[in-house]
C-alpha cells in the first residue's frame, strides 16, 4: 500500500494573512483540499495522512473532507517538519506499507504525472525525490563579494513529493535528531548513504510561502480550470 504523508502542521510566519496558508481559499476552497484533491486523483496513492497543527485540526475539522476518501487519519503536527513528518509515519501501517510520499501541503500545483512517477520511482529504486531546474544563474560569495559562479547543469531545486519504502525512511527518522533543522526528507535518507533517484517535475510545483506566491497559485489554478471547462463544452 503506497501512504501520501501530506504535512501543513506549520504557522506560516512569512505569510502575511489572518490566517494560516493552507486554509487560505483559492476559487472557493482551501489550499489544502486543492492539494489534497491531488493525490485523491492520482491511482498510485491508496491512502492519505493529513498532519496539522492543533489549531489546524480543529479548522480542517469544521471544513468537512470535501470527497477526499482516500484520507485515513488526521495527525497532529510537533515543533519541527521533521517531527511532524514522523507523527504522520506513525499512523502508517507497517504491515501494509509500500511507498510512504511525503508531501508539503502547501503545494496545490503538484500534478497527478508527477506524483505518480515520483512514487513509481521510489517503488524501483528504494527513494526518489521531484526536482525542478535551477533557471537563476547562481554565485558564491566571500563575505560582500562573488567569489565565483556555480555550473548550474548539475543542480536541481528540491521539490515534493519525496518517496521511499516504508523502512528506508522509518530507517532514517529512528537515526535522527528530530529536534535538527531539517528541511526535507531526503537529507535524512542521505544520511542513510541511500541513494535517491531523481524526477523531473514542473518549475510551478512551488510552496506558497508568502502572498505573492498565493496571486500566482490562483493564477494558475484559474487557467487550469478554464482548460478543464473548455475542454468539457460541447463543441
Amino acid at each position: 500500500m503506497n501512504t501520501a504523508i501530506i504535512v501543513a502542521a506549520g504557522t506560516g510566519s512569512r505569510f502575511a494573512a489572518s490566517k494560516p496558508k493552507q486554509f487560505v481559499e483559492i476559487l472557493g476552497k482551501p489550499v489544502i483540499i486543492h492539494t489534497l484533491e491531488r493525490f485523491e486523483a492520482c491511482p498510485a496513492v491508496d491512502e492519505i495522512v493529513l498532519v496539522l497543527s492543533v489549531d489546524g485540526c480543529r479548522e480542517f475539522a469544521n471544513l468537512g473532507h470535501h470527497g477526499v476518501t482516500k484520507l485515513r487519519s488526521v495527525s497532529t503536527g510537533g515543533k519541527t517538519r521533521a517531527e511532524s513528518v514522523r507523527n504522520g509515519l506513525n499512523k502508517v501501517n507497517a504491515a501494509t506499507a509500500n511507498v510512504v510520499a511525503v508531501h508539503d501541503g502547501a503545494r496545490p500545483l503538484v500534478t497527478i504525472d508527477e506524483i505518480t512517477r515520483t512514487i513509481e520511482k521510489a517503488a524501483e529504486t528504494g527513494a526518489a525525490c521531484l526536482v525542478a531546474e535551477v533557471t537563476d544563474t547562481i554565485k558564491e560569495i566571500d563575505g560582500e563579494f562573488i567569489s565565483g559562479t556555480i555550473d548550474r547543469t548539475h543542480l536541481r531545486r528540491a521539490l515534493t513529493p519525496q518517496a521511499f519504502k516504508y523502512n528506508i525512511l522509518l530507517r532514517a527518522f529512528d537515526g535522527s535528531d528530530l529536534n535538527e533543522a531539517i528541511t526535507d526528507e531526503c537529507y535524512l535518507v542521505e544520511k542513510l548513504g541511500v541513494k535517491i533517484a531523481i524526477v523531473e517535475g514542473s518549475s510551478r510545483n512551488n510552496k506558497i510561502t508568502r502572498l505573492e506566491d498565493l496571486v500566482v497559485a490562483r493564477s494558475i489554478l484559474e487557467s487550469d480550470a478554464l482548460s478543464v471547462a473548455r475542454a468539457d463544452a460541447p463543441e
